[in-house]
This record gives C-alpha cells, sequence and structure tokens, in this order.
C-alpha cells in the first residue's frame, strides 16, 4: 500500500491539476493509484465541473471521489479562503474500491435506492468515506443508516463546504459530478481504517448523572437543577473560564458505559441549545436518558491544541499508516489557531512522512466508541494501513 498527497494554489484548474497530479506520481513511484480523493475550493466554481473528466483523464481506470470545500489540506499544508486543489491517491493492493452515489431523498433505505450497497456483507466489515451536501443530505440520517446495515465498519467523512445555498456544491464519485446528495466510496479487503476523533474540548466540574430528563431536555443533574450547578461552576471558574462560558460552553454525554472515570474520546460532545431561567432546566443538541453520565466542557485554541495532542499520545503504540484522511471544522484551522497548518503539523510530528490530505467541513463524520457522529469544530482522522484481505478482489 503506498499514499501520495499534494496541493496547488495555481491560478487556473488544469495548471493546478497538472502540479498536483505530477507530485502523486512522484510520491507513489510510478504506481498506479487506485484512488484519488479531490478537494477544490470555490474560487474555481466557473470551471470545476470539469475537475473529475480531467483526473480521469490523467488517472485512468482510477476510482474518483471528491467535493467542494472552502480549505483543503495536502501535501502537509492547510489553506483557508483562498484558491487551492488538493489531491490526495492511494495504491491499494487487494483493496476492492467502489463508488457510491446517493441521490437527494433517497438516505433512508439505502439497499433500495444503492444496488452497490445491497450486495455487501457486513461480516465483511468494509469501510466507508463519506462526502455529504450540507443542503440536501440530512447527514444524520444517513450516516445511522450505513451504522444499522454496517455496525462493525468504520464511517469517515466531512460535508462539503464550499457553498452558501443550496446547490453551490459540487461533488464526485466515480467520473460523475453531482450539486447534491452525498458521495462516498466503499473499501473492500485488504484494508485497515482506524480513526482519531478530536472534538477540542476539556472537562469542567465532575461528572454527573442525569437523574430527571428526556429526549433533549435535561431537568436533573445528579438530584439538582442544571441552572444551580452552572451558576456554581461559573463562581469557581478563572477569568478566562468564565469568558469561554459565554460562546464556547458545552456538554460531554459520557459514551463508555460502567467505567468511573473518563478521558479524551470518551465522552460524544454536543451544543447546548437553551436553559430555562424559570425551571432550571438545559435542552442539549443530543438525545439523553436517565442514568446518563454527563459533563460540562469548554472549548478554546488551547483547549483545541492539548486534546488533539492527548489523542495522538494514545495512540502511541498503533500501528504507522500508510496514508490520512482529515476532515477538520471550518472552526478550527487559522480562525481558531492563528496560524495555517495546526492539525497538519501536530500529525506531522506524530507520524513523520505520512502523507495527509482532506478539507475543511461544514460537520464532520467520525465514531466514539462504535458508534458514528455528525459533529462540529472537530478533527476527525481516518488512518489507513495494510490488513490481511477479508473478501476476494477481482
Amino acid at each position: 500500500m503506498r499514499w501520495a498527497s499534494s496541493i496547488s494554489s495555481e491560478a487556473q484548474l488544469d495548471a493546478a491539476v497538472a502540479e498536483c497530479s505530477d507530485a502523486l506520481e512522484a510520491g507513489l513511484d510510478g504506481l498506479a493509484p487506485h484512488l484519488v480523493a479531490g478537494f477544490v475550493s470555490p474560487d474555481f466554481a466557473d470551471r470545476w465541473t470539469r475537475l473529475p473528466s480531467l483526473l480521469a483523464r490523467r488517472f485512468p481506470g482510477t476510482t474518483l471521489l471528491g467535493c467542494s470545500a472552502n480549505g483543503v489540506v495536502g501535501g502537509g499544508r492547510e489553506v483557508e479562503g483562498e484558491r487551492a486543489l488538493a489531491l490526495v491517491a492511494a495504491h491499494l493492493p487487494s483493496v476492492r474500491v467502489t463508488p457510491l452515489v446517493v441521490r437527494s431523498g433517497d438516505f433512508v433505505d439505502l439497499e433500495a435506492v444503492c444496488p452497490r450497497i445491497a450486495t455487501l456483507q457486513a461480516e465483511a466489515s468494509p469501510s466507508f468515506v463519506v462526502l455529504p451536501d450540507p443542503f440536501s443530505c440530512p447527514a444524520e440520517t444517513l450516516i445511522g443508516e450505513l451504522d444499522r446495515l454496517f455496525p462493525g465498519s468504520v464511517k469517515i467523512g466531512g460535508l462539503a463546504s464550499a457553498a452558501r445555498q443550496p446547490g453551490g456544491n459540487l461533488l464526485w464519485a466515480g467520473d460523475e459530478a453531482v450539486h447534491g446528495g452525498a458521495v462516498g466510496v466503499v473499501l473492500e479487503g485488504g484494508l485497515a481504517v482506524d480513526t482519531l476523533v478530536a472534538q477540542g474540548c476539556r472537562p469542567i466540574g465532575m461528572p454527573l448523572f442525569v437523574t430527571m430528563g428526556q429526549g433533549h431536555l435535561i431537568q436533573q443533574l445528579d438530584g439538582r437543577r442544571p441552572l444551580d450547578l452552572l451558576r456554581e461552576l461559573y463562581d469557581a471558574a478563572s477569568p478566562r473560564d468564565r469568558e469561554l462560558f459565554r460562546g464556547s460552553l458545552f456538554l460531554g454525554v459520557v459514551m463508555r458505559d460502567g467505567e468511573s472515570a473518563y478521558g479524551p474520546g470518551d465522552f460524544l460532545v454536543r451544543n447546548l441549545i437553551q436553559l430555562d431561567a424559570e425551571s432550571g432546566a438545559l435542552a442539549v443538541a443530543a438525545e439523553i436518558r436517565e442514568g446518563s453520565v454527563v459533563q460540562f466542557h469548554l472549548r478554546d485554541a488551547q483547549t483545541s491544541a492539548d486534546d488533539l495532542a492527548a489523542h495522538l499520545r494514545d495512540s502511541e503504540h498503533a500501528a504507522r499508516p500508510a496514508g490520512a484522511l482529515l476532515f477538520s471544522c471550518l472552526g478550527r484551522g487559522r480562525h481558531l489557531y492563528g496560524a495555517p497548518d495546526h492539525d497538519s503539523q501536530v500529525f506531522a510530528a506524530r507520524w513523520a512522512g505520512v502523507p495527509l490530505g482532506g478539507f475543511f467541513c461544514n460537520g464532520e463524520i467520525g465514531p466514539v466508541h462504535g458508534r458514528t457522529f455528525l459533529h462540529g469544530y472537530t478533527s476527525s482522522f481516518g488512518l489507513f494501513r495494510s490488513a490481511k484481505a477479508r473478501v476476494a478482489v477481482g
């Protein structure tokens, strides 16, 4: 298995494709890629529908995947809000790579609308890279359906981010360019995909039991009103943390049952929707059940950097990947850290020389303790390496 990553800021699309493609061919040492994924900025929108055909001519017989994005990652760089094209290529022997296109509205019964999905064997644990359009694809429905059909499979990806209105994004799988729905690839065979989902938060206070609540509403935590607990946390907080309470306060829901101590990756971090001053109840962007363990979290640049570093430290005994994809929130990057290339540089410090590519997303897809979720403010990595083939590839 061999991966390569490249990026170009050439003004013309043809020149950007040529520069990126030359770098990929050099990185693969002449090996033919089985997958080429591309991420293109909206600066190329007047010509970007040509991109799949340009790539198909340069890499005949290769499965293509990609989308438009307001920031791209490749070749060790992150280019945000500026003209750029990033390409990632992978030579994947003993792996079957199949493109998927899911039309707008076809997200509930995937087996009926996607013939390729119906032929997959859940026992073989195929892996999925999924790129939805945020305006026309209910991403949580789509990944929930994939989890239902393939509970043991990895699903990783992100929502296209170049457009501010419906129909403005470009997606492609194979040589087919579309402006809505979702695209992706299925990877079967001699491939292992590890994941790293850095949600960029740190817990404050203590873990709490939900003692009264239903759906999205929490009425009691450890027998007390959430409003009263938050007032106590605020009063005990540092001046800096008090500032973060105003716009960077979240709730983490423990996803690992039966434990008494929790660390990075054990929480699903979700937004607070409303805090009712009269009842003291808290509405959150997650389904809550009584008996759940939750903990309040804060986010800032240092916290996000520390969280990613902690996840990478936890992976110190993991096998070295051949290549990686990064799906990072538009709210991270230069906007959060004040300088470009942060997450790419931290990744390179952990795995020097491993090709990394991806884009800044309108929502990131990745697993937390065996279930796949749509995240925000997250960097979700897919780490790809060789593994013993599980299915015959023809």
